[in-house]
This record gives C-alpha cells, structure tokens and sequence, in this order.
C-alpha cells in the first residue's frame, strides 16, 4: 500500500466540506440502521445469506437509479482500485458483523470507530493531508471518548469488541484509496463495485461451506458465519430488500462524502454513527447506554466541533513557522 501516496487527490476537484459533512452524517445514520437489522436477522439466518441475497436485489436497484439519472457508463476508470477499494470495505462489513451475534451495538460502533484515528494517521503519512496540531488534539479527544465506552481493564471490556478494531483499519484504508485513488469515480460505480464483491464474497463463501459439509454440532458454534442457508419466508424477504436499498445509498453516500470533503474532517464527523446506533438499539433492543457511555459519546460529539473549528489552536499553530498548515482552513 505504499504507493499510495503517488497519486495525490485530484486538484482541479473543488472541496466541499458542508456537503461532505451531511453526505456522511446521513449515510452513518442509514448504516447504523442496517447494522440494528443484521443484528436482528442474525439469530436466524447465515451473514452469507444476507450478502448474496441482499446484492441480487441491490445490483438491479443500482442500475435503476443509473437509468433514471441517464448514466450508462458502468465501467471504472481504474478497475484495480475500485475492486480494492470494494473488498476491504467487504473485510470491514465481515469483520463488524462477526461481532453483532455477541456484542451489544454501542460496544461494536465504540471499537469500529478508532477508524477516524487511523484514516487521519495514514492521511497524513500517505498521502501527505495536512492535520495541524488542533485536529490532531480533537482525533486524540475522540479516541478517549471511544476508550470510555470500551473500557479497557475493567470487567466491561471483553476481547471481542476488538474484533471491530480490524474492521475500522479496513475502513480507513477504504477511506483513503477512496480520496487518492477513486477520487474521479462516479459514485455510483463505486457503490456497484461494492455490490459485486458482497455478492462474489457470499458465494464463495457459501460454496466453501458447502464442500466442507460442517456437522449441525459444529455449525451450532457460531452458525452466524458458518450456518447453512435457511428458508426465506415474507418477512424475511421484506427486511433483505430494505437492507438492500439500505446498503445502495450507503455505498453512494460513503463514496460522495470522501470524495468531496477532507478526510480528517469527514472521518471525524463519521463519529456520529456512535450516537445514531445508541439510538437504534434502544429502538430495537430496548439497550439504553450508561452514564460512562454517554459521556464517551460526548467527548467524541465535542471532538467533531472542535476538528471544523479549531480557532485557538490555529492561532497557537500560526506562532510556530514550523507548524503544518491545517487544510481548509
């Protein structure tokens, strides 16, 4: 992944960051939401199911809203990137939900969102994105918001909520490749991209599966990711195309939000999926967060104003000849 920072963002794209910020906020929203019905799906039928099914309805979808916005053109300008840039963001959604079976959805959303700290640090090693010293400070905020929910040493914390940690480094090289490297695609091709390899990745593993012919002994383990297929009835047809549409406007709103906006900002805005999957499982499960949680959220909430308005660090910065210039500022 070295030769990333090669290709630097394209110049001539104009940044705008409002736009990217609501692209984002709206699209961890939905993703929250899809998460909440995984999670629910995810005690009676196999994730590979979920992926394959859920594609076949999403691929179609895709190409009706390209008919209706009169784009024909399907084909990626680079396809090695936009296939990259799809199966680690297919790593990261298996990742995430080999958690939902046996982690609550505060704890997942806690873990999976070191991401921002990892998109800022390979932003600025990568691709030479100037942070300054202000949005370094609310990242590390956001960081000790998110060890307050998780909780590291105390009786809380649980090595599985580390399993999204995997998920959130996937996620932040997406996030990258995403600006660096797919910055010209269209947004809906990236969401096909996507599409394809949730569909290539759930056959193959089903297939895999099915030749190892696992007994109902083994299975029962963790049959989330290793259970056969189950009988789909109307119910569960209904709440695979919801995740299915779901999953359309996700793939086009993570793509649109990072190619218009700066990473360390958009990522620190992506914070909100925190909040937004408190919300869902309360909705849900009827989880309601401790007062140890919300005040991790609300660090991570402060953390998000401060990285768009970082006015006295900026002053403190300009004394120094030497400080990094934030961008966009």
């Amino acid at each position: 992944m070295a030769d990333i920072g090669k290709s630097p963002p394209r110049r001539g794209q104009s940044e705008q960051p409002v736009l990217g910020v609501a692209v984002i906020v709206v699209t961890v929203f939905a993703m929250a939401f899809a998460d909440t019905i995984v999670k629910y799906v995810s005690s009676h039928m196999p994730l590979w199911q979920v992926f394959v099914v859920r594609s076949l309805i999403a691929v179609p979808a895709i190409g009706a809203v390209a008919f209706f916005g009169s784009f024909r053109n399907f084909r990626p300008i680079s396809l090695g990137w936009t296939m990259l840039r799809s199966l680690l963001l297919v790593m990261m959604y298996i990742a995430i939900y080999a958690g939902v079976p046996v982690l609550s959805l505060s704890t997942i959303a806690a873990s999976l969102y070191t991401g921002p700290l990892f998109i800022t640090l390979f932003s600025a090693i990568l691709i030479g994105e100037p942070v300054g010293r202000g949005r370094w400070v609310a990242i590390v905020l956001g960081f000790i918001g998110v060890l307050f929910i998780i909780r590291p040493g105390s009786d809380a914390f649980s090595l599985a909520a580390l399993i999204p940690v995997a998920a959130a480094v996937f996620y932040a090289i997406a996030a990258v490749i995403t600006r660096t490297k797919c910055a010209d695609e269209r947004p809906i091709v990236l969401a096909l991209g996507l599409n394809y390899t949730l569909l290539m990745v759930g056959t193959v593993a089903t297939i895999g599966l099915a030749a190892l012919n696992l007994s109902p002994e083994s299975q029962s383990i963790y049959p989330f990711l290793i259970g056969n297929w189950v009988p789909m009835a109307s119910r569960e047809w209904a709440v695979v195309t919801i995740l299915a549409f779901l999953i359309v406007g996700i793939g086009v709103g993570l793509a649109k939000a990072y190619q218009v906006g700066p990473p360390a900002v958009i990522a620190t805005f992506d914070y909100s999926y925190l909040i937004f999957a408190a919300f869902w499982s309360y909705a849900f499960f009827g989880d309601l967060p401790d007062k140890l949680t919300v005040t991790g959220i609300a660090l991570i909430l402060c953390s998000g104003f401060l990285v768009l308005n970082p006015a006295g660090f900026k002053k403190r910065d300009n004394l120094d000849p030497a400080a990094p210039t934030v961008s966009g500022e």
